[in-house]
């Protein structure tokens, strides 16, 4: 009977870890198509979009890592809280090893691709725009630039790797036995704390990334499917306007030079700015008259109703991550072990609708995974939308714009990099959502109770199953991998806190501004300081 359950666990394993690897070829098929759409025809590059792919690619795998690891934890125990026969001490501790290494791999693929990969083709496509050096000089300046961002993160991994999480107990010890132990503990973590510290620094920036562009993206989304974009034939009436009041004015400014004598500084460069003007409305016009014929404008008007109904329904997604993540952040303020425990929260007070819809679904494999999956999707296109919206900006200075099929191969590098920085805080943004589920799953473990009979007059011991908390025992409880690269550190856990109220501010403001902005041009990006406008065959570029 044994060895036929161990069998049958076998088997289901099995069929689990399929699954996981035919959502490694759709997140595959996906990245391609994502980066295929966005990446400018006239400037595509082989090596960007391949490392675009890849890295966007290793993102997304990373998350999909997290529903695994959750239900992993949870196929070891039967629903009374009691260990299933297969799940002994050895095969526990396999599977967690299992789990543990391949964060190992995907990690420090991620700091491979951010610290050194991702900017060092971005360099070397810097220095092939610049000059037409050869390619050991390209490589050499490429690599130059790149040294620096090897340095952060090796001292990224230093810091994490000696800070002390755990002190000596002898407060006396020397220096030298100080240092000794810190060796130590490293070496008994395996790494774990440095590579711990240095994806938590990334989830960092990713979470200010995600505050800027998935917060507002989470409005602008929806509100734009609704609002649609404005009418091709009623711009292109006008655009023509506009073009016959900048060509009055050439005629006005050129008609003083007709008797010869020569135009003043001042109205030479207003004729200029005039030219300059006449030909980006020159060039509106073609793309109007093309978007207006085209007959993915018909189509795109006929799915206009199916539109508006999937922005209602993102909008009420919205409305459910905003709710689920207040009540959360909620009862972390009011129920947590407080800021130095990086706000752990030892049971659910406050239940929010995520915190209990996900256990539910964990009990029917693999529905839970399919929500989790659908939950990183929708912030990746949140996301994008809030970038396509604010555009890559340093401080004050845009630096690009993304425009679907004209997006240049650094701005292509910098997207997949915010990109695979926010899909990064969503393992953690899961977690503020439903903190018991990514700890747990759904882990029940026994509790004695005492139980009273009236008609044998006595008292008498009776197991119950509890639901897995933060007070469970070590031994009866089995936290997921996630959880301990996510709360390391708990100032880091602390930051993360902090960062989404500060999500949940920006989410209101940039809804408030996506109500008051109005419809979008369905030429979207087509203007004076688009770096990224042709006079080849335009081609519809409205969402």
């Amino acid at each position: 009977m044994a060895a036929a359950a161990a069998g049958a666990a076998s088997a289901e394993l099995v069929i689990g870890w399929c699954i996981f690897g035919l959502l490694l070829l759709a997140i595959l098929a996906f990245c391609w198509i994502y980066v295929r759409k966005y990446q400018s025809q006239r400037e595509s590059e082989v090596v960007s979009t391949i490392t675009a792919i890849f890295s966007l690619a290793i993102a997304l795998i990373t998350s999909a890592l997290l529903p695994v690891d959750i239900f992993l934890v949870s196929y070891m125990k039967n629903q009374n809280g009691t260990f299933k026969d297969w799940a002994n001490a050895n095969v526990s501790r396999q599977i967690e090893d299992t789990v543990l290494y391949g964060y190992y791999t995907l990690y420090s693929v991620i700091l491979f691709c951010v610290f050194f990969w991702i900017p060092f083709v971005y360099f070397y496509y810097e220095e092939k725009d610049d000059d037409d050096t050869g390619k050991c000089t390209q490589v050499k300046m490429a690599l130059k630039y790149t040294l620096g961002f090897v340095v952060i993160c090796a001292l990224l991994l230093l810091v994490g790797a000696f800070i002390p999480l755990n002190l000596p107990d002898n407060k006396n010890s020397t220096e030298w036995e100080k240092v000794k132990f810190l060796f130590e503990e490293l070496g008994s973590s395996h790494g774990l704390a440095a590579l711990s510290f240095s994806i938590s620094s990334l989830t960092l920036i990713g979470m200010l990334a995600a505050i800027i562009y998935t917060a507002y993206g989470m409005s602008a989304l929806p509100l734009n499917l609704i609002k649609g974009t404005r009418s091709a034939a009623y711009e292109r009436l006008e655009n023509t306007e506009d073009i016959e009041e900048v060509e009055q004015h050439i005629q006005t400014i050129k008609s003083k030079s007709k008797d010869g004598r020569p135009l003043p500084a001042r109205d030479r460069r207003a004729l200029k700015q005039f030219e300059e003007r006449l030909r980006t409305l020159r060039k509106r016009e073609r793309h109007l008259e093309f978007i207006e014929s085209s007959w993915w404008t018909k189509f795109c008007g006929a799915l206009r109703p199916l539109k508006i109904i999937w922005g209602i329904f993102f909008i009420f997604v919205a409305l459910l991550f905003v709710i689920s993540l207040f009540l959360s952040n909620l009862d972390k303020a009011l129920h947590s072990a407080g800021i130095d425990s990086g706000f752990i929260i030892f049971g659910a007070n406050l239940s929010n609708p995520l915190n209990m819809l996900l256990p539910l679904l964990q009990t029917v494999f693999p529905l839970d995974y399919i929500l989790i999956t659908i939950i990183i999707m929708y912030f990746i296109f949140t996301s994008m939308a809030g970038i396509r919206n604010i555009g890559i900006w340093f401080f004050w200075i845009r630096l690009y714009k993304i425009r679907r099929g004209r997006t240049r191969p650094q701005a292509l590098l910098f997207l997949c990099m915010i990109l695979l920085l926010i899909v990064l805080h969503t393992s953690y943004m899961i977690y503020s959502l439903a903190p018991q589920y990514v700890m747990y799953g759904s882990q029940n473990y026994l509790i004695e109770s005492n139980m009273t009979f009236n008609d044998h007059r006595g008292n008498s011991t009776l197991s119950v199953p509890k639901r897995c908390d933060a007070d469970a025992p070590e031994d009866q409880c089995t936290v997921t991998r996630t959880y301990l690269f996510l709360h390391k550190f708990w100032f880091f856990s602390a930051a993360y806190y902090f960062g989404n109220w500060a999500f949940l501010g920006v989410f209101v403001v940039g809804f408030i501004v996506s109500c008051c902005k109005g419809k979008k041009s369905v030429i979207e990006g087509v203007d004076e300081d688009d770096s990224d406008l042709s006079d080849d065959e335009p081609s519809v570029y409205s969402a």
